[in-house]
């Protein structure tokens, strides 16, 4: 169990009290005389984010209050941990407070990247509940600590090698398969746009390849873009584009966060996770505007810009991924910043051709309190794509439905009878929010594992 949890009950432990902002008045009259007068010379705001500390008689901290929405979900209680003293602490679940919603909120909001620098602050604790589920709580939180550790490490330290490290530990800690296709293995293996791509670093790009389940169960295949680092090739970004492109891996990250999640719950799937990691930089054999890359599925691109890297790596991997007609393909990639545009940095975008799936996440994503939106996939931007020497070009030279022209561009090497879900995402927290530090971030992941737990219930394992 996670440092910042606890099952021992004691009866020490401080109690958090979540008060509803608009019953706040009314709750205010029923408390005693000394709470009343501390709350109230304490100037405690319930529309804040501040929780109220409230000693006790012998000056010991009695209590803790916090303001929460009448349909609380975690983010309220992800302040906590940065804000209370050491020691542990039991929430007090009345009316509308979720017990493992709380939980959560307090282990995302308990993170800190430790690689680099060390915090030597010890974190309070929250005390699990038998009505809790400690071990799914756990196994979330930890998958998306994955997440953001992956994305968070310097690119110097996460290059294609370490990445492949980390699906080597996640295979080995759950007992799956894995292998690789190094360098100019790729290009012996048929996979020519990840090793176009990849070529110019001195870090060998490859397909890392995790596999776990038992055979006859359903597969699903999640497949992950891995550009440890993106200069933009030779479209070169600016400084201020290329700053925190370390995180240009993150939907590889997130594609080992949602294995986590899979394996540690032991959904009854098969479950293969492909993710094409490369360095996108610039040297003498660059792959360059204008040339035409050959791919898996047999499809020639011409390269417009190659700072429009991460759609061809996935091409390769997609076309890989529905070569075994899996009941579901779900890619995750940081893909373009006219997603940014359209629904800002903390707001993923998916797409996806099956109403049924789009139905099917936007209503886990409600239950799991991690915000998505689907975007269309609409078919006549697919003219943009046209090329005059290749079947496509890499991306549209127009400024507009930038994310869409991508989605268009993947979809063309997903078979039309495969159910296919593409998230394009941030992977980046801008700004500090509860239980969302600034940095690296798992987005849409939790919605996407809710998903498929209604999908493949873990009870029929």
């Amino acid at each position: 169990m996670l440092e910042c949890f606890t099952a021992t009950v004691d009866g020490s432990a401080v109690p958090i009290i979540p008060v509803a902002r608009n019953d706040y008045p009314a709750w205010l009259k029923r408390q005693s005389e000394t709470r009343r007068l501390w709350l109230t010379s304490a100037g405690f705001d319930v529309a804040d984010e501040t929780p109220a500390l409230v000693p006790g008689e012998c000056g010991a901290l009695e209590a803790v209050i916090v303001g929460v929405e009448s349909a609380a979900g975690p983010w309220p209680f992800g302040a906590l941990p940065m804000r209370l003293p050491a020691g542990d602490y039991h929430i007090v679940t009345e009316g509308p407070i979720d017990a493992a919603s709380a939980a959560l909120g307090w282990g995302l909001g308990a993170y800190r990247f430790e690689r680099y620098k060390s915090f030597p602050r010890e974190l309070p604790r929250l005390v699990l509940t038998d009505g809790v589920d400690s071990a799914a709580i756990d196994a979330q939180v930890r998958a998306a600590y994955l997440v953001r550790d992956l994305i968070n490490t310097s690119a110097a330290d996460m290059m294609p090698a370490q990445l492949a490290e980390a699906a080597a530990w996640l295979a080995d800690e759950f007992g799956a398969q894995i292998q690789q296709i190094v360098g100019d293995e790729l290009l012996a293996g048929d996979y020519p746009a990840i090793h176009a791509v990849g070529r110019a670093s001195v870090h060998a790009p490859r397909l890392i390849d995790v596999v776990w389940g038992q055979t006859d169960h359903p597969k699903v295949t999640l497949v992950g873009k891995g550009a440890c680092f993106d200069s933009g090739g030779l479209d070169i970004k600016s400084a201020s584009g290329m700053r925190i492109m370390k995180k240009d891996m993150g939907g590889a990250a997130h594609a080992l966060g949602l294995a986590y999640l899979v394996m540690a719950s032991k959904l009854p799937i098969r479950l293969r996770v492909l993710v094409p990691a490369v360095e996108n930089a610039i040297s003498g054999n660059a792959f360059r505007p204008g040339d035409v890359l050959a791919t898996r599925k047999g499809l020639s691109v011409e390269v417009d810009n190659t700072d429009a890297e991460g759609r061809l790596v996935l091409c390769d991997a997609l076309a890989e991924a529905a070569a075994e007609s899996p009941a579901l393909v779900i890619d995750f990639a940081t893909l373009t910043g006219a997603a940014r545009i359209a629904l800002g940095t903390e707001l993923p975008g998916f797409f996806t051709a099956s109403e049924s799936i789009a139905e099917g996440i936007v209503n886990a994503a409600s239950r799991a309190h991690d915000p998505v939106w689907r975007l269309p996939l609409h078919a006549p931007y697919r003219a943009l794509l046209e090329s005059d020497i290749a079947d496509l070009v890499n991306a549209s030279p127009e400024p507009y439905g930038g994310a869409i022209i991508a989605a268009l561009f993947l979809q063309a090497f997903v078979p039309a009878d495969i159910n296919w879900l593409h998230f394009d995402v941030m992977a980046w927290n801008l700004r500090a929010r509860p239980g969302r530090p600034r940095g690296g971030e798992a987005m849409g992941m939790r919605a996407v594992f809710e998903y498929l737990c209604q999908r493949f219930p873990p009870h029929e394992a």
